[in-house]
């Protein structure tokens, strides 16, 4: 045990499972996945120049996130899968961090464990540790701020709260620069920490001039930021509020926690039986109407999805806002296992609010005296939950708000749900948790696998095509294929919402009649893109298959290889 206390050995067991997941699913794709492929064009950039240059896409500050894949490329050469293992480190000292988060926030080793490997083998976070977004830097911010404010709470001496509010303070404004949102540790994080440390008037005085110094470093960074040329401005409030739209894209991204939560959040559907009659069949009969409205009235089908997303995790990367292929990818998850997900995720959902309504169990005693109180959590945790919740607004009212938005939240859910558990339930998590996350696991490598393994085919179906003679800008392969063709033939993505310089963004000129594209919205962000021909999952789609060979993909534990095909996205198009 001594050894274990010592070398740290669950939290490195955490990190190995992780680093053991991803290595299975074999994640590496030579194209952008979602927004990564311009910032990975900024970090080799930066590793050849010594510069930070922007490119027109770009809302975060990304910061220490270009150092650390441009210092990767300097060490092993670039490639998309080098620059993107910089993520995957930063993602496995981030999982050793949690796992000491968590107990340090009073849960036991065995269920910090378990906590922390809930949330890490699920899809969300290992597709986010392999790809070059800025989703995983924010986070490690966070918990490291997180992680000092909790030892600064329970520090015996006056130096060592000072120390460590400082360590959350720096750790927090230097990680943050990859994520702006993520600043909001030292905004009010750690606010919140000398709020409850107010009485210790040293610790007190020492902590708010870290925290100034802290937030001038912040206003530094926005100042620079603001006159880099083609970065793009973010903006607190929106141009427009879109009541209905706005509640629904929220509703649907709030929707994804109880799934991603399941691990965890499904041992609740135990304590069922500790409820009445009523509660059993009142908690039914929600379950039941909520897959009804999912199913039936034409009038409100798409408001009420089912878990893990609407259709599935494979359907929603393929036709993903910025992806955009012709066509219906096949389904993953076949639509009973969908149910039974929704009815796992909803009903531990339900069956958690029935266990709080219940009136409070006597303390188990193992857990009965935790190094933190609950009155410390919430304070340390609420304040930040709220601000970190209200700036998702403006993003949902534009209506591009993924899961992965989610992360900053599932951190103090995860930690009050399973110290709840621990004190109000068993003292030690079940093994049905074991298996749980072993499910959790299997699904995340087998999305992880599949995810890849679909954009090495558009990569392949793209290598095809080039081969043939017919050029990059001829060619709509989505996205991610699009932004990175422009990017060869232009300083800058042509984005209407560049401030510096001015008049950055030429209005391109209408689209040829005829043309079948699904990239209308986004034509403009690309004007070097003269689509003749489209990647599709239907090889009817728009005039017909093109003379190119199909591209077969893997997909593990479906029935069928998934298929790409090109199709003339004119008329006339000819090889």
């Amino acid at each position: 045990m001594q050894l274990v206390r010592k070398f740290r050995f669950p939290a490195l067991f955490c990190a190995l499972i992780v680093l053991l997941c991803e290595l299975i699913s074999r994640p590496f794709a030579d194209m952008g996945v979602c927004d990564d492929g311009p910032y990975i064009l900024m970090a080799r950039t930066l590793a050849t120049t010594g510069h930070v240059v922007y490119n027109g896409w770009a809302n975060p500050m990304l910061g220490w996130q270009l150092y650390l894949g441009a210092a990767f490329i300097k060490l092993f050469g670039f490639s998309f899968t080098a620059v993107r293992m910089s993520t995957l480190l930063v993602s496995l000292v981030l999982v050793f961090f949690l796992q000491r988060t968590f107990v340090l926030a009073g849960i036991t080793e065995r269920n910090a464990t378990l906590a922390t490997l809930a949330l890490a083998v699920s899809p969300l976070y290992l597709t986010l540790s392999v790809i070059y977004m800025t989703d995983i830097f924010g986070l490690f911010a966070i918990v490291t701020c997180l992680y000092g404010c909790l030892r600064a709470l329970q520090s015996s001496t006056s130096n060592d709260a000072i120390l460590w509010l400082s360590f959350a303070v720096a750790t927090n404004a230097v990680f943050g620069t990859a994520r702006q949102i993520a600043w909001l540790g030292v905004l009010v994080m750690v606010p919140s920490a000398l709020w409850l440390l107010r009485t210790r008037r040293q610790i007190l005085i020492a902590g708010c001039a870290a925290t100034l110094v802290g937030a001038l470093f912040i206003f530094a960074c926005m100042h620079w930021l603001k006159h880099q040329p083609y970065s793009i401005p973010e903006h607190l409030l929106p141009e427009t509020f879109p009541i209905s739209d706005t509640f629904w894209t929220l509703a649907h991204l709030f929707l994804e926690l109880p799934f991603i939560l399941l691990p965890i959040l499904g041992l609740f559907l135990f304590t069922i039986r500790k409820s009445g009659t009523r509660v059993i069949l009142t908690l039914s009969a929600l379950v039941l109407g909520y897959l009804f409205l999912s199913f039936y009235p034409s009038h409100l089908r798409g408001e009420f999805v089912l878990e893990p997303t609407v259709n599935d995790w494979m359907t929603n990367a393929a036709n993903h806002l910025f992806v955009q292929l012709h066509g219906m990818p096949p389904l993953f998850l076949p639509k009973w296992l969908q149910v039974l997900l929704t009815i796992a995720s909803l009903g531990g959902f339900l069956a958690l609010i029935a266990a709080l309504l219940r009136p409070m169990p006597t303390p188990i005693p193992e857990s009965s005296s935790p190094s933190i109180s609950w009155k410390q959590l919430g304070g340390l945790l609420i304040p930040f939950t709220l601000a970190y919740s209200l700036l998702l607004i403006p993003r949902a009212t534009s209506l591009i708000l993924s899961d992965r938005y989610l992360l900053g939240l599932l951190i103090p859910a995860m930690l009050c749900l399973i110290r709840y558990f621990q004190e109000s339930v068993q003292p030690k998590l079940p093994l049905a948790a074991v298996l749980l996350i072993a499910l959790m696991a299997l699904y995340g490598v087998t999305f992880n696998h599949n995810v890849f393994a679909f954009y090495r085919a558009r990569v392949a179906l793209a290598d095809e095509i080039r081969t043939a003679g017919v050029p990059d800008t001829s060619f709509d392969g989505g996205w991610e294929h699009n932004v990175l063709t422009e990017l060869r033939y232009a300083t800058h993505i042509n984005d209407p919402h560049i401030l510096v310089p001015a008049h950055s963004y030429v209005p391109p000129p209408p689209s040829p009649i005829g043309i079948c594209s699904l990239n209308e919205f986004w034509r403009k962000y690309t004007p070097h893109i003269h689509t003749v021909y489209s990647v599709s999952f239907d090889p009817d789609a728009c005039y017909g298959v093109a003379p190119f060979a199909p591209v077969h993909y893997s997909r593990w534990m479906a029935s069928t290889p998934g298929t790409l095909y090109a199709v003339r996205a004119v008329a006339s198009a000819t090889p």
